[in-house]
């Protein structure tokens, strides 16, 4: 069966090769650039850019109410996500989750069991005792169910869920404000950071969202800034006497400042990396956010509720100058107006306007485009869904340049493919181990910038392959004719594509419709 399946996969690999090098050129040749979108172009573009690709359904629902109603109706639908019930299918599985149904306290408490039978298994270790094999990796077993539902519901709700704009924009925010699953505690509160601190906003205000991700215990662990106090900060008498007691803590209490959530504040979540801000600016901020951190005593005490507390004694309640204004002492005021200023600031306006455009039209967004994007930022005070709106609305989300300019992430080609083929969930752990053998696991972005979303980033040899192995097996799974498949996909295969795959042996053609170029491209 090994054997078989590198043959098949290899002369799959050898065919798709084959009509990436055909397709393209006939396919330029075929429409002017300068023709606009059909009907039926316009919808499935809408499908694309604003979800994550057709289901069967949505092809017979444009065919029977005529492709412009049909998207009269949906790009309205979709702005009003409210409106749109979820299926009971997928209300079910996401209430079975702890990640989603738990407090802050009680998920960080999770962890914290963990940290201590970690703890204690090494002290038994170091002392010649044989640990419980368990209680070593006690850590990893804690976090790793939470983890995994996270990525679940992410899944869940972009493949059933009617609000498809709703999770493609819950994917962008996120990803502009990424944290990542494998820093100590933040695996436990993946879901619970996804769900109230980004889900809730992303047709609402922008700074609701920015303190919203300010305030929450993923991202202030993430970037440490619960770790930074005033120069000089001394623990309470209370915590002096148990670090008497086990001076093996020590390390662990925080020393000084903390620069580094001030520094990804202003450079990817607001002003940008030539927002105008200097290194003087990056510590005066940060100096400002002393004392916005935790209290675990929270889960220490099986209690439940938010772990967010400010703490006047490790607050540096000096005067500070930022970005060009004196900022008097006033405890977690001082950090609120900072992210009022950064909220309303033009730069900010600037800099989410193209990193919006060049997600949802191209990877070289138009500058009109952009200059839209930001004054309608500005206009409305960082309104989303005004903001959103203006995306939809704009002649340059709509140009045939435009259509099927993105090269989709190997998240967004899982998704496509689930929906086009109109298969289940069902265990999504082989899924989420192809997303990871595909460089793009869920909450696995390391580094605060997230996941890129340009065709650079991702259209290699060595995806490639990953992508006919996987459009392989999901096409074998579900018993789908390329007939039925090409009827969903409908204008987004292109007539030499369709005519390339015709003179293909009929077993190979709903792989090779999944992997080739006009699948690929959103």
């Amino acid at each position: 069966m090994t054997n078989r399946r590198f043959v098949l996969s290899s002369a799959l690999l050898a065919a798709a090769s084959m009509l990436a090098r055909r397709v393209p050129a006939a396919t330029l040749d075929a429409v002017s650039a300068e023709a606009p979108l059909s009907a039926d172009e316009r919808a499935l573009h809408a499908l694309n850019r604003l979800g994550y690709g057709p289901r069967p359904a949505d092809a017979a629902a444009i065919a029977a109410q005529g492709a412009g109603p049909w998207l009269d109706r949906f790009l309205a639908e979709q702005l009003e996500p409210r409106r749109l019930p979820l299926p009971e299918s997928l209300t079910a599985r996401l209430a079975g989750m702890d990640a989603l149904q738990l407090s802050q306290a009680e998920l960080f408490d999770r962890y914290r069991e963990g940290v201590k039978a970690a703890r204690e298994a090494r002290r038994e270790k170091s002392q010649g005792m044989t640990p419980d094999a368990d209680a070593l990796n006690a850590v990893r077993d804690k976090v790793r169910p939470l983890v995994a539902q996270a990525a679940t519901a992410r899944l869940a709700r972009g493949l059933e869920s009617p609000a498809q704009l709703e999770e493609v924009l819950t994917e962008f925010w996120f990803n502009h404000f990424n944290v990542y699953a494998g820093k100590n505690a933040v695996g436990v509160l993946l879901a619970d950071y996804e769900q109230r601190a980004i889900r809730p906003h992303v047709l609402g205000r922008f700074r609701d969202m920015l303190g919203a991700t300010a305030r929450h215990p993923a991202m202030l662990i993430y970037l440490d800034n619960a770790q930074s106090v005033v120069a000089g900060y001394e623990p309470p008498q209370r915590a002096r006497r148990f670090l008497q007691a086990r001076p093996e803590l020590k390390a662990r209490v925080p020393a000084g400042l903390n620069e580094n959530y001030a520094r990804e504040l202003m450079e990817l979540h607001t002003l940008g990396v030539d927002g105008g801000y200097t290194q003087r600016d990056v510590t005066e901020l940060a100096r400002m956010l002393t004392g916005w951190g935790l209290d675990t005593r929270k889960a220490l005490q099986g209690g439940k509720g938010d772990l967010f507390a400010f703490d006047p004694r490790k607050h540096d309640n000096g005067s500070k100058t930022w970005l060009g204004q004196t900022v008097q002492g006033a405890g977690q005021a001082e950090g609120e107006r900072a992210l009022d200023v950064l909220a309303r600031h033009p730069a900010t306006a600037r800099h989410l306007a193209y990193k919006f455009a060049q997600a949802f039209v191209a990877d070289e967004p138009p500058a009109s485009l952009v200059q839209k994007l930001a004054a309608n930022f500005t206009a409305t005070g960082g309104d989303l869904r005004e903001f959103t709106r203006t995306l939809i609305r704009s002649d340059e989300f709509w140009r045939r340049d435009a259509y099927q300019a993105k090269f989709k992430t190997p998240y967004q080609y899982l998704l496509s493919s689930l929906r086009a083929l109109d298969l289940p969930l069902g265990n999504p752990q082989n899924l989420l181990s192809a997303l990871s053998q595909a460089g793009q696991p869920l909450f696995g972005a390391v580094t605060p910038d997230g996941y890129k979303n340009t065709a650079a980033a991702w259209r290699n040899p060595e995806a490639l392959t990953q992508r006919v192995q996987l459009a392989t097996t999901l096409g074998q799974r579900s018993g789908v004719s390329a007939e039925r498949l090409g009827a969903t996909l409908g204008a987004s295969v292109s007539e030499p594509t369709r005519r390339t795959l015709a003179s293909e042996p009929p077993a190979q053609q709903v792989a090779l419709l999944l992997a080739s170029p006009d699948f690929m491209k959103r």
